[in-house]
């Protein structure tokens, strides 16, 4: 088998150093690909010892400053490379990507483009720009440029699994299903390619794959890969009907993740509880009583088909939807600092004028979003906690609260290897507290807020979808519309493989707790659910 070529980029780039600082070179490059920091830091002084400003080690120096965090220093070298180096697309393109990171998007997009342009044939430039237009949101050019990636390099794995997940997040699960099968063509044991075919829906794993995964888990090292494959395997196990397997991998998978998370359920109990002794009742809040009626706040635990109920509700055409929503926890951070108080401590000495104040600039913040419906739509998984703030700074808001059958909904929570996030979710007891604190705190918003709080229920939108919709628009005091059932052909690229999926139309599954039993009789004990019964012994009884 003859050996892949580098690219001429990547080819001997140590021109104009003497031989002893071209082999330091090497050394620090050397050192690098093994995670050896202060080894290629020494290398690098050496080299700049004998020959001062070389772009090569300038540009290699803003490398390792990116890879230990330091941005600034990190752009300062890479400019300084560039430079001494003008029109070098593989300089662009390490500083292109830490100016994104770096918050310059503009720039690091400009970079990109004209790296590709000036190198049309390197394969890790359209890798970067593709992977830089995903975050920006523009999918159906990143898929062009992760396409040409893979077309130039059909051993990219990266950039494979990286076209995967964008074309699930536009609903194209089959060409997703084959792109990550392509990707582990190439590369057997690789987790995220694994963990993105086992979220797919439209792909049903198979005997075969548990075989393939088993090897892949047995020979990794690394605790993240380990963990990733725990949680794809799993998944596997449960497709192909081996549910008691497929519990015990989750068990193990969960106990490694919750070993690198920091979670404290006693502190998260607590601060439930401070929330409610601060909102007994419904504070005085601002004193328009209309002011945010257009407002739809969306909350709900991870994994309560709340991104289901976003889907439905902006295919309605009078609904907006937010972006990025993070105003009302900004909002409520900033006058935290501002009073030098952590919420909700502060709520007790807060006048209407204040609540007024807060919710203009709510709704200042979100007005581009806002004017481009009847409705607007801010869902977010943290809110639930928030909602006494929330009708105090808007008392025409609206809440839409998503619930699902307590075990079904834990157990998909433990399910879920989550991308960031979410820490409460790897361990029953922690996860049965998190639901029992987000239960409690429901119950109470519904109790002060009876006309303003509205209970979705996804078992009864599954049973009964018109009425559902019907009942959960006219709480939003808008007119049916067709295309809310329609809702899984909208267009448009979701949020996340999560998002992508609620695009399925709805269908009721088999219940989990039905498929692995007494395995979950634990989880039930937690949620004070009587526990299932042995349907084989009462057979013989």
């Amino acid at each position: 088998m003859v050996a892949k070529q580098a690219h001429p980029l990547l080819r001997d780039r140590s021109g104009g150093l003497s031989t002893v600082a071209a082999r330091m070179l090497r050394k620090a490059a050397a050192a690098m690909s093994r995670g050896e920091l202060n080894t290629a830091a020494a290398m690098l002084n050496n080299v700049f010892a004998l020959a001062p400003g070389h772009p090569e080690a300038l540009r290699m120096l803003g490398v390792l400053h990116h890879f230990r965090g330091h941005l600034a220093e990190s752009v300062s070298a890479l400019r300084e490379a560039l430079a001494a180096k003008p029109g070098d697309a593989l300089t662009m393109m390490n500083l292109a990507t830490t100016l994104h990171e770096h918050g310059h998007v503009e720039e690091a997009m400009s970079l990109l483009q004209r790296a590709c342009a000036l190198v049309p044939d390197f394969a890790p430039a359209w890798y970067n720009f593709g992977k830089m237009l995903r975050i920006q949101g523009r999918h159906s050019r990143a898929i062009t440029a992760l396409h040409r990636a893979v077309d130039l390099d059909p051993q990219h794995v990266s950039a494979r699994v990286m076209l995967a997940n964008v074309q699930a997040s536009l609903g194209a699960m089959t060409p997703a299903a084959t792109s990550f099968r392509e990707a582990l063509q190439r590369a057997p044991g690789h987790a995220d390619a694994w963990m993105g075919l086992a979220q797919l829906h439209a792909e049903t794993l198979t005997s075969d794959d548990v075989s393939q995964l088993r090897q892949a888990l047995q020979a990794a090292s690394v605790v993240h890969e380990r963990t990733t494959l725990g949680f794809a395997l799993a998944h596997a196990l449960e497709d192909t009907g081996l549910h008691a397997e497929a519990f015990d991998t989750l068990e193990q998978a969960n106990a490694l993740k919750r070993q690198r998370v920091d979670w404290d359920a006693r502190a998260a109990h607590a601060h439930t509880e401070s929330i409610l002794q601060a909102f007994t009742r419904p504070a005085r809040g601002a004193t328009e009583a209309r002011l945010g009626e257009e407002v739809v706040f969306l909350v709900g635990l991870p994994r309560s088909a709340s991104t289901l109920v976003e889907q439905i509700l902006g295919a309605h055409p009078q609904i907006a939807l937010m972006d990025k929503p993070i105003a009302l926890m900004q909002i409520l951070d900033e006058e935290s600092t501002r009073r030098r108080q952590p919420f909700p401590q502060w709520v007790a000495t807060t006048k209407p004028a204040d609540w007024t104040r807060m919710g203009a600039d709510y709704l200042a913040r979100t007005e581009h979003r806002r004017r481009q419906g009847v409705r607007f739509v801010d869902a977010h998984p943290l809110h639930w906690r928030l909602i006494g703030a929330a009708m105090a700074m808007l008392p025409g808001a609206r809440v839409v609260n998503c619930r699902r059958d307590p075990l079904e909904h834990c157990f998909s929570c433990y399910r879920q290897l989550f991308a960031s996030g979410h820490h409460f979710s790897y361990d029953l007891d922690d996860i049965a507290s998190y639901w029992r604190d987000y239960d409690k705190l429901s119950r109470h918003w519904l109790e002060i807020f009876p006309q303003r709080f509205f209970e979705h229920r996804y078992e009864l939108l599954l049973d009964d979808p018109n009425v559902q919709m019907w009942c959960l628009l006219d709480f939003l005091d808008l007119e049916f519309d067709p295309a809310c059932l329609a809702f899984h052909r909208q267009r448009g690229a979701a949020r996340s493989i999560e998002a992508a999926q609620a695009r399925r139309p709805l269908q009721r599954g088999i219940a989990r707790g039905e498929q692995y039993g007494d395995k979950l009789d634990r989880l039930r004990t937690l949620l004070g659910i009587e526990a299932a019964v042995n349907q084989a012994e009462e057979m013989d009884g």
